[in-house]
């Protein structure tokens, strides 16, 4: 939900609440084109579709129930906003500086020698301007789940019947559709079989099909 409604955002493709890995389940975003730089609205839209779960979470089960299932979300959020601030000069209170916190000389896979080229007061303006960026997007993800609460709701919904929705299949739900591979009836849809076909029998005579219906599989032989 949070990643259609934001300004700028790869469309969704998938969504899933089958577990895959330590993943619970996953939102499949694909680009419609290759991608060399990322503008700073579709960073910023970016960081509320990331807060979106643990959002999803507390309006549905309150603050004291939420789990550590966005942690993944959280970390990579974090690591957003931190290079947003850090290296591409998105932050007015550091400027247009790129700030390497911890550099490394490594020699043979052990480190020797580390250094630090900022100071205290900038790590902690880093971190302040880190925090500010997640809280805001934390607070747009808020706005936009309980503006579309009906529209969030029937999604989950759909999840839980169908476990997995295409991007168009939650586009129809939330036009008050049902997915196009819902028929009406709870009949399942046919899978076929996995064992080839033995083709015809054919007489032993005169090696031609033959007409009789009787034992599909494996005729006895005789001894």
């Amino acid at each position: 939900m949070v990643a259609i409604k934001v300004p700028v955002a790869d469309p969704v493709h998938k969504a899933t609440i089958i577990p895959r890995g330590r993943a619970l389940g996953m939102v499949m975003q694909l680009p419609e084109g290759d991608r060399y730089s990322m503008s700073y609205k579709w960073m910023i839209s970016r960081l509320a579709i990331m807060m979106g779960g643990r959002v999803a979470e507390e309006l549905t089960f309150g603050k004291d129930n939420i789990t550590s299932g966005a942690s993944s979300d959280i970390e990579q959020a974090t690591k957003l906003a931190r290079a947003m601030v850090t290296q591409w000069g998105f932050s007015d209170e550091l400027g247009q500086v790129s700030y390497g916190e911890n550099q490394q000389e490594v020699f043979l896979g052990h480190s020797v020698s580390q250094s630090k080229n900022v100071s205290e007061s900038t790590a902690q303006k880093i971190d302040s301007e880190v925090r500010r960026l997640i809280d805001e997007a934390y607070i747009e993800a808020t706005r936009i789940l309980k503006e579309n609460h009906d529209g969030f709701v029937a999604v989950a919904e759909g999840l839980l019947e169908y476990e997995t929705l295409s991007g168009d299949e939650i586009k129809s739900i939330l036009k008050g559709e049902k997915p196009s591979r819902d028929l009406g009836d709870d009949t399942p849809p046919s899978r076929g079989s996995a064992v080839p076909s033995m083709g015809p029998k054919k007489d032993a005579p005169s090696g031609k099909p033959s007409d009789s219906k009787e034992g599909d599989g494996f005729e006895p032989q005789p001894n």
